[in-house]
């Protein structure tokens, strides 16, 4: 009994673990390919890096279906609407692309700040990305909740009730 309360709950570690690793690598890699171009976009000094780097993200975005939903998996908090983060994005890269070749310095200046406004918020410490929380595993958020939950559940479950037989 000993060896087959060992053998599940290793088998349930290394899948909480798996699926954790799989939530990082997801949280990484939109931090490579979306959050990353988001804020050099938000830091642009000209208007076309601005564009170069905004239309990036929004690539990324519809590539990987991030366009429209709520992360939230109880409540419908409003931040957390991708749709909207989606359509402010888009949004700023039209503002961008209508903005006249021969606009003058001030235009451009005060487009920029603009668009810094909208892809970023000011925290304590530093300027931090907007965009809705949860976003990286992106429509899949409601399974691993579930899997990571009875994963973790099942887990410490079967290291206690190994313990607890090892000890009684």
């Amino acid at each position: 009994m000993r060896k087959l309360l060992i053998t599940l709950a290793s088998i349930f570690t290394f899948l909480f673990l798996v699926v954790v690793g799989i939530q990082i690598w997801s949280s990484v890699t939109f931090e490579y390919n979306c959050e990353a171009y988001l804020k050099r976009a938000a830091d642009a000094s000209t208007v076309e890096m601005a564009k170069t780097e905004l239309s990036k993200a929004i690539k990324y975005s519809e590539d990987n279906n991030l366009t429209s939903g709520i992360v939230s998996i109880f409540l419908k908090n409003p931040k957390n609407d991708v749709g909207f983060w989606y359509n402010n994005m888009k949004q700023a890269y039209i503002e961008l692309d209508t903005l006249p070749a021969n606009s003058s310095s001030l235009e451009k200046t005060n487009v920029l700040m603009k668009l810094r406004e909208s892809l970023t918020d000011q925290g304590k410490d530093n300027v931090n990305v907007t965009f809705p929380s949860g976003i990286s595993i992106y429509p899949h958020n409601v399974a691993f909740f579930w899997l990571t939950l009875i994963l973790l559940i099942l887990c410490v479950g079967f290291w206690l009730w190994q313990y607890l037989f090892d000890n009684y």
